[in-house]
């Protein structure tokens, strides 16, 4: 029988927070980014002096 491969089974669990905490702060940046793009400033041409 196999020994168990901890660090394995540590570097798994370790990419599993990762990518949960990075889906949290995507999820958080779309919900912020459409209340920011509801008062966009206006285009107004800069004309050369």
């Amino acid at each position: 029988m196999q020994k168990p491969n901890y660090q394995f089974e540590k570097r798994r669990k370790e990419l599993d927070k990762k990518a949960k905490k990075d889906e949290k702060r995507r999820l958080k940046l779309a919900a912020a980014q459409p209340a920011a793009g509801n008062n966009p400033a206006p285009a107004v041409p800069v004309a050369p002096v």
